[in-house]
C-alpha cells in the first residue's frame, strides 16, 4: 500500500483493497511511504512539518508504516526484484507531476509482472470526469458545480477496518532500506496537529460551532470562523467523500460550505486539462501584460513578503503567513490583488512565495486562485476589479481586530485610522504612525496605471 496524499485509515479505498485481496491471499500488506527527493525539494518547511507529524501519527494508530527514501521507480524496481510483489495500491493522482510519476512506477511494475492499482483519489469527483455535454471540459465554475454537485459521491463511509495492522508486514518489508521520520524542519510557529483524529475534531467543531452562519462569518478574518481543513484534505487526513453527507439539508451555510469545496475540484480539473498553467496564463493573451522588474520591483517583492508595505490589512496576511503557515482566503485575495495590480508584479512570484509558505500548499489551487485575481485564468476576476486594500480592511475588519493581532506597531490607533494608520497624525499620505512604515505605492495612482496596462494588452496580438 503506496501512501500518498491519503494519510489516514478509514475511507481509503486503495487500503481497503490492499487489505481485502491479503485476507483473500494470505498476502502480506506492505504500508509505504516514499519521501521522493523531487517533492521534498519543493515542498516548504511548513508542509514538510506537517506531513512528518501526519506520518508519525499514522503510525500512532498502529500501522506498521514504513519510510523510506528515493525516486519511487528505483525503490519499486527494487522491492520487485527482492519479493513477491505482485500489487502496489494507491490513490489516483491528476497532477501533472503525479501523473508523470505513475506511469513511470507502472511500467516498471508491469515489466516485472506486478501492477500498479488506482483507487480513489484526493477528491469526490476525480478530475476530467465532470464534462460539458460535448465532452469538452469547463472553463467556468458554476455550470460545472452544476454537473459535479450530481457526479459526487454523498454516501458515508461505513469502512471499519479495526484489525489492520494483523494484515501488515511486520519487519519493514525486504530489499529497502526504511528510514526515519524525519525531524521537522523550521516552521511557523504555529501549525495545526496533523493527525486523522486530529482532522476529524476540526471538521466536528466546525459542523458544531461555524457551519450554520459559514455564509456571513467567512469573510471575516478577525474570527476563526472557517473550516481550518485546507492542509488535512491537501493530505488526506479527510477526504471530501467523508464530509459532503454531513451537508445535505444543512442550510444555507453548508451550501457555501459545499461550493467552496466544488472550487477546491475545479482547479483540480482545469490543471489535469491544462497543465500548462501551473506556470503559464490560461488566457494567453494575459501573458503579454507588462509587469516590473528589477531593484525597485525587487525591494517593493521584499516588502510584501515581510508584510511591511504600509497597507495595514495586506500586511496583516502576509505576516499572518509567516507566523501560522496559513491566511484568511479573503486576504490571500486582496494581498495577491495588491502584488499584481499595485505593485504590477507578475502573479507567479506571488504564487511561489505562497507555496514555499502555506502548510496547505495545492498546486492547483495556489495558483489558479493567483490566476483568478491577476485576471488570467478560467472564471476569472476581470482585471478591473482592483481589490483597495483601505477599503477591503474597513468593509471585512472594521474594527479593526485582525490587524492588531498581527501587525501590533499600530495597535494602539483608534477604529477610525486602524486601516489608514498615515492619517494617525493628520500628515496626509505618507506620514503615519512611528515604528510603521509608509505606504510603499499611492494605491489610486496604481490602480490607474494597472488598468492602463491591461487597455494596452487587449490591444497586443497574441503570437
Amino acid at each position: 500500500m503506496w501512501f500518498r496524499r491519503d494519510l489516514r485509515i478509514e475511507a481509503n479505498p486503495a487500503f481497503d483493497a490492499a487489505l481485502g485481496l491479503a485476507r483473500q491471499t494470505s498476502a502480506d500488506v506492505l504500508p509505504l511511504f516514499i519521501l521522493d527527493p523531487t517533492l521534498i525539494a519543493t515542498s516548504g518547511p511548513n508542509r514538510l512539518a506537517f506531513l512528518y507529524d501526519a506520518l508519525g501519527s499514522l503510525r500512532s494508530s498502529g500501522l506498521p508504516l514504513v519510510v523510506c527514501a528515493g525516486s519511487p521507480s528505483t525503490v519499486f524496481e527494487r522491492l520487485s526484484t527482492t519479493s513477491d510483489l505482485r500489487d502496489v495500491f494507491c490513490a489516483d493522482e491528476f497532477t501533472p507531476f503525479g501523473i508523470w510519476r505513475d506511469r513511470g512506477v507502472e511500467k516498471v511494475l508491469s515489466e516485472r509482472g506486478a501492477k500498479l492499482h488506482r483507487l480513489g483519489s484526493p477528491y469526490a469527483v476525480n478530475p476530467g470526469v465532470v464534462r460539458k455535454d460535448d465532452g469538452t471540459p469547463f472553463k467556468v465554475f458554476t455550470p460545472f458545480k452544476r454537473v459535479w454537485e450530481r457526479s459526487a459521491d454523498v454516501s458515508a463511509s461505513d469502512n471499519r477496518w479495526t484489525d489492520f495492522a494483523s494484515f501488515c508486514w511486520a519487519d519493514g518489508g525486504p530489499g529497502i532500506e526504511p528510514v526515519p521520520i524525519p525531524p521537522p524542519p523550521a516552521a511557523a510557529s504555529v501549525l495545526p496537529k496533523a493527525s486523522e483524529a486530529a482532522a476529524h475534531d476540526r471538521l466536528a467543531h466546525f459542523l458544531e460551532h461555524h457551519l450554520c452562519a459559514y455564509d456571513t462569518n467567512r469573510n471575516d478574518p478577525a474570527v476563526d470562523a472557517t473550516s481550518r481543513l485546507s492542509a488535512d484534505l491537501k493530505f488526506g487526513l479527510l477526504h471530501p467523500s467523508q464530509i459532503l453527507p454531513m451537508l445535505a439539508g444543512a442550510g444555507h451555510g453548508a451550501d457555501v460550505f459545499r461550493s467552496e469545496l466544488c472550487w477546491r475540484e475545479f482547479y483540480a480539473d482545469v490543471l489535469y486539462h491544462r497543465p500548462d498553467t501551473v506556470n503559464a496564463a490560461f488566457n494567453p493573451i494575459m501573458e503579454q501584460l507588462v509587469v516590473d522588474t528589477g531593484p525597485i520591483a525587487d525591494e517593493r517583492f521584499d516588502a510584501w513578503c515581510r508584510g511591511e508595505t504600509g497597507f495595514p490589512f495586506v500586511d496583516a496576511g502576509m505576516r499572518q503567513l509567516l507566523t501560522e503557515g496559513w491566511m484568511h482566503n479573503r486576504v490571500r485575495m486582496v494581498t495577491a490583488s495588491f502584488l499584481v495590480k499595485d505593485l504590477h508584479l507578475d502573479w507567479r512570484r506571488g504564487a511561489e512565495w505562497f507555496m514555499t509558505h502555506l502548510v496547505d500548499g495545492d498546486i492547483a489551487s495556489n495558483q489558479h486562485g493567483w490566476q483568478w485575481t491577476a485576471g488570467t485564468g478560467t472564471d476569472a476576476s476581470p482585471y478591473y476589479r482592483v481589490f483597495n486594500p483601505v477599503t477591503q480592511g474597513k468593509k471585512f475588519d472594521p474594527t479593526g481586530a485582525y490587524v492588531r493581532k498581527y501587525v501590533p506597531e499600530i495597535a494602539e490607533l483608534d477604529d477610525s485610522v486602524i486601516h489608514e494608520p498615515w492619517e494617525a497624525k493628520g500628515g496626509g499620505l505618507f506620514g503615519g504612525a512611528s515604528d510603521y512604515p509608509a505606504p510603499i505605492v499611492d494605491h489610486a495612482a496604481e490602480r490607474l496605471e494597472a488598468l492602463a496596462r491591461h487597455a494596452k494588452t487587449k490591444k497586443t496580438p497574441t503570437a
